[in-house]
């Protein structure tokens, strides 16, 4: 319990004081984020704000993971491998940004490339656990034995890439309001971490070798999505950008893989999956209808506000929404614990 409270205080700490550092480095060098020109209208006065911000998530959640560890820790592959599919990713998001900033304009890396990169993060991913991890290959829900279907390796590496880039996108699409992505994403990455010390604690039962370890950078990143948000709650003093949304995105998929909970993951990270399918209906009935929508913009957020909510108020409503979401995920990962008797050897 130690080093979950160490790696997510450090973690919080770091990208508390690193995101105050990061915002006067970038506002110094005048870079900012350009702002879409097809976006909502009220906007264009977010234009300039710097972005990048998912630095300060990342660096503090690889920093409270390696510190926390050197506390009677010890590191495993596992968490090992999570963490650097993190800093993969959010590598790949910070040349998106990069390039957007320096050519001053609202999309950096074409679809492939971006996809490209994302890929070749998820397949790293996916290699590394297969080959030098315990790592289960059935399809699972809250544990590796249920439902228990066996995909063998490399359907399981394929799954485990489809996760992974599917993650990244659904959280890089929800990025669109002040602070949104970083709150749904704390709830998310604290959900994780009881789920691994759940699993810590009941390894008869689950079967997840590094359980621990997966707590902790899963604390890491809570801490450093926490962190991150006092200085992006609205209105917003720094953009996170593809560098954190990428890395959320990636290291929630990562940590589900890892943990045995591929299907409890939409559940509990549901905000993003609504705002995914939102745009996926948006794309389907515009093409499939000859031009008509079904919001007023896609994702669903910017209905909402288009519809005249305040940004503040969508925001919360759908931090609820999160919350709601997580607490969903935690009470059907528990109710499954029951029915395994966890709970009874709770009580001995």
């Amino acid at each position: 319990m130690i080093r979950l409270l160490l790696a997510a205080a450090i973690a919080m700490a770091t990208a508390l004081f690193g995101t105050r550092l990061l915002i006067g480095w970038l506002t110094r060098l005048r870079i900012g984020q350009p702002i879409r020109d097809d976006g909502p209208e009220g906007h264009a006065t977010k234009a300039g704000t710097p972005t990048m911000g998912g630095l300060a998530i990342v660096s503090g959640a690889f920093l409270g993971y390696v510190l926390s560890d050197l506390y009677r820790g010890i590191y495993t592959r596992s968490g090992i491998f999570v963490m650097l599919a993190i800093i993969g990713a959010g590598a790949v998001g910070l040349v998106d940004d990069w390039i957007k900033v320096v050519r001053e304009r609202s999309l950096g890396l074409n679809k492939r490339a971006k996809m490209l990169g994302l890929l070749g993060v998820a397949v790293m991913f996916a290699v590394l656990m297969l080959e030098h991890a315990p790592t289960h290959t059935q399809l699972s829900f809250t544990r590796f034995d249920q439902p228990g279907l066996e995909m063998g390796s490399a359907l399981w590496a394929v799954w485990a890439v489809l996760l992974i880039t599917g993650s990244a996108n659904a959280v890089n699409l929800t990025d669109g309001l002040d602070g949104l992505a970083a709150g749904a994403g704390t709830f998310c990455f604290g959900a994780y971490t009881v789920v691994g010390f759940w699993q810590f604690r009941y390894p008869e039962t689950y079967d997840v070798a590094h359980a621990l370890d997966l707590a902790v950078v899963a604390a890491a990143m809570a801490g450093g999505c926490l962190g991150f948000l006092w200085w992006n709650a609205a209105p917003a003093r720094i953009f996170m950008g593809d560098t954190g949304s990428l890395a959320i995105g990636t290291g929630l998929a990562a940590l589900a893989l890892a943990t045995n909970t591929h299907l409890l993951l939409p559940v509990v990270a549901g905000l993003f999956v609504v705002e995914t399918v939102s745009v996926i209906l948006q794309i389907g009935s515009y093409r499939l209808f000859g031009g008509r929508r079904v919001f007023r913009m896609a994702p669903i957020h910017h209905h909402f506000e288009l519809g005249g909510l305040p940004e503040t108020t969508v925001i919360i409503r759908f931090w609820i929404m999160s919350g709601l979401c997580t607490a969903v995920g935690l009470g059907i990962f528990y109710a499954d614990s029951i029915a395994t008797g966890v709970t009874g050897m709770l009580g001995q």
